[in-house]
């Protein structure tokens, strides 16, 4: 955690400062009026929080050196008790000026894409897909999100090789955006004869869905191809020509889209993909840092690479970036993932803290 009780007199300097600032005419009557009210606000509230951070602290240190010199039991047990209450508001204010501090990308607020691919392990891998699409599925509807297919690849024995959900509600990019890497599976398969542990892989990319006022794709750049469903789209899908596939061809961004029986259907779940995978390529090549930490995160999909590990026979999964792991596989299949979100939500508040200075964290938006 940052130590922000060592910042409150830079803290106060900057509130006064600040304050002063918004006082002036230039700021009260030009453009930067709102950017400077709004580090206003939120110095302000830092501050306040971060002085009764630290006189929860001092109480905490009164009641531990009484601890030490009392020896009567019932006064014992009253300063203890005051001890765990003191202790329960000081995790309090740590976490709510841990909130204040973190900026809020607009982007988390977004509906998400998720696209699953099958990675390594054949038959077993492609099961293994499908198992995550249901994951997602049944924690979307826990948190009461609406969940649309937009692409998929079906296999024969109940698998896909590729399949691309969007995730409709508020935070839904947000939240799931940690999904993103190399899935590991450690089960028997289910077309294992000799009842061996094998190993498989998934990919899951999720993407912040992109509106058509952020993205602007040329028309002209897209060619769009329909041809005959080979999949259960529908009563009509294989005798009209309702799939759909799009090419960006400056970019080879390719799209396919054959689960609606409707032509039109198709090509609207198309181009809310396309969009979405032409906004992060942008995204990519603005930050080649960012594309290089996405590369590091989807990898290839090979065995040795993983964010997460679901082995079944010992109930276990593990969360490999930050060394978690539960014994409940079952529930987590079943979309339980709340936890693992809210660790590795935390785990981000830590390294960013760790990382950026106060005055950095007080200026991002």
């Amino acid at each position: 955690m940052l130590d922000i009780i060592s910042e409150i007199p830079e803290l106060r300097e900057e509130y006064e400062r600040l304050e002063e600032k918004m006082q002036s005419p230039d700021v009260m009557e030009g453009s930067k009026y709102q950017e400077v009210s709004q580090k206003y606000s939120k110095v302000k509230d830092v501050l306040k929080l971060a002085e009764e951070l630290k006189e929860v602290t001092k109480r905490i240190e009164e009641n531990e050196e009484m601890l030490e010199a009392e020896d009567e039991e019932e006064m014992i047990n009253l300063v203890q008790d005051e001890l765990a209450e003191n202790r329960e508001e000081r995790e309090r204010l740590q976490e709510e000026i841990k909130d204040l501090l973190m900026p809020q990308p607009a982007e988390d607020k977004k509906n998400a894409i998720v696209e699953i691919r099958s990675g390594a392990g054949g038959d077993e891998s492609a099961l293994f897909a499908a198992d995550l699409l249901r994951l997602y599925q049944r924690y979307a509807e826990r948190k009461g999100f609406e969940v649309e297919t937009l692409e998929n690849n079906p296999t024969s024995i109940g698998g896909f090789t590729l399949v691309s959900i969007a995730v409709e509600g508020d935070n839904a990019y947000g939240k799931l955006k940690y999904e993103s890497g190399v899935h590991r599976v450690q089960r028997v398969p289910e077309t294992e004869s000799s009842g061996r542990i094998h190993t498989s892989t998934a990919t899951v990319a999720v993407l912040p869905e992109a509106e058509e006022i952020d993205v602007e794709i040329n028309s002209n750049d897209v060619r769009i191809d329909t041809f005959r469903s080979s999949g259960p789209g529908g009563q009509h899908a294989n005798v009209t020509d309702s799939a759909v596939r799009m090419i960006h061809e400056p970019t080879g961004i390719e799209v396919q889209c054959q689960d609606e029986s409707s032509q039109h259907k198709n090509r609207k779940k198309a181009w809310r993909v396309l969009r979405s995978r032409y906004q992060e390529k942008i995204e990519e090549k603005r930050n080649e840092k960012r594309e290089s930490k996405r590369r590091g995160q989807i990898g290839q999909g090979q065995r040795s690479e993983k964010i997460r590990t679901y082995n079944f026979r010992q109930n276990r999964v593990t969360d490999h970036r930050i060394n978690y792991t539960t014994h409940n596989i079952e529930a987590i299949m079943e979309g339980e993932i709340d936890e693992l979100i809210s660790r590795l939500e935390e785990a981000e508040k830590e390294e960013m803290l760790e990382t950026q200075g106060i005055s950095e964290l007080l200026s991002a938006s």
